[in-house]
């Protein structure tokens, strides 16, 4: 109903019109920013080298999160960042003290309420050993990502600022939640426990070779095709919580003429468990079977993998695993299998109950 008084009427319309102007003004805004929090462990996306064109020879884990995230402003439209230097290492010398470290940070991270998701930048080397204890160990649905660089961040064609920016934004999407432990780089969105490093230079370094890739990153959202069902994160039954130290597990790689000398240094060494590399489908050669043998007799759990780096290892296939009472490591690499086999040592010894995590993990 109109004011009898002009003035009044005018008034009143004016004030209908900032409502209505309002409302369509809220219903435009911008979504609200998601908080990510980048851990910054080193590596070559923190690389620096000599020239613009240096892309190997190079010197790993010289730049800070700080001059990370700086470098790539657009950032700022896709999240709201901040930054915590974990480490500043190159990967290969990535250890399980550090792994514990990072762990706790990332579940303390994850329990607070104004944080989203996580990004961990982290050079290429053991990426995807950092990346499968994590999807071991965290507990949380909220998208835990690492990403890496193949080339310095002086590369005169650096991917360290494109794949930092989708880790960003992949951490930040509702898509994420819920998909285990992710690895974004070049475009693409991996899963933490099938991805491996299979170049030693190229851009496309990480993939999953048999069992595919989880999906793209296109004009900075993500495109999920399929996921992982292992169990992963929340679904685990592993806790680090009080964890100190993680059981002494070690890798012994089959070859022509091996013999028992590595598995017995590691013995000596204290190995509470032993992965084995073998030729082709997990094969013991003659020279090295008694030596795991009697590796097991004195209590160290023996995994047979395989260096083939694809397809499954079969039980009681190249050896009567029953007999032997060893463990086989399904799909996974030997070094996969090494970082599964020390979080089960945490909690069994028992070679039916380990087995059963290789085929739930």
């Amino acid at each position: 109903m109109l004011h009898k008084n002009p003035a009044q009427s005018m008034i009143a319309l004016f004030g209908l019109l900032f409502c209505m102007a309002s409302a369509t003004q809220a219903q435009h805004a911008a979504p609200k920013l998601a908080n990510v929090t980048i851990l910054a462990t080193g590596g070559t996306i923190a690389g620096s080298g000599a020239s613009s064109t240096t892309t190997v020879g190079y010197t790993a884990a010289t730049v800070g999160v700080q001059r990370l995230i700086a470098a790539v402003p657009e950032l700022a439209k896709v999240a709201n960042v901040n930054g915590e230097q974990v480490f500043q290492i190159a990967s290969e010398n990535m250890t399980n003290e550090h792994w514990l470290t990072l762990a706790k940070r990332v579940n303390v991270l994850l329990a607070q309420s104004n944080v989203d998701g996580i990004v961990i930048t982290h050079g290429t080397d053991t990426l995807e050993e950092t990346a499968y204890f994590l999807n071991l160990v965290v507990k949380s649905r909220k998208p835990v990502v690492l990403v890496g660089a193949m080339r310095p961040s002086t590369a005169i064609s650096a991917d360290g600022p494109i794949n930092l920016y989708n880790s960003v934004m992949l951490a930040a999407s509702p898509e994420a939640v819920g998909k285990g432990v992710l690895v974004a780089m070049n475009d693409q969105i991996q899963s933490a426990r099938d991805v491996t490093k299979v170049n030693t230079s190229t851009l496309d370094s990480f993939r999953t070779p048999e069992l595919g890739l989880l999906g793209y990153i296109q004009g900075s959202k993500p495109f999920f095709y399929r996921q992982q069902i292992r169990k992963h994160t929340t679904e685990t039954e592993f806790d680090i919580g009080a964890l100190q130290v993680l059981p002494q597990v070690d890798i012994v790689y089959g070859y022509a003429n091996v013999g028992p000398v590595a598995v017995d240094a590691f013995m000596a060494a204290g190995a509470k468990g032993i992965i084995h590399a073998g030729v082709g489908d997990g094969s013991l050669a003659a020279r090295v079977k008694p030596a795991l043998v009697a590796a097991h007799a004195k209590g160290a759990v023996v995994v047979r993998a395989s260096r083939v780096g694809q397809g499954i290892l079969a039980r009681n296939g190249e050896a009567n695993d029953d007999e032997l009472d060893f463990v086989v490591a399904d799909t996974l690499s030997a070094q996969k299998a090494r970082i599964l086999l020390m979080l089960a040592l945490t909690k069994t010894t028992s070679t039916k109950e380990i087995q059963r995590m290789f085929y739930t993990y």
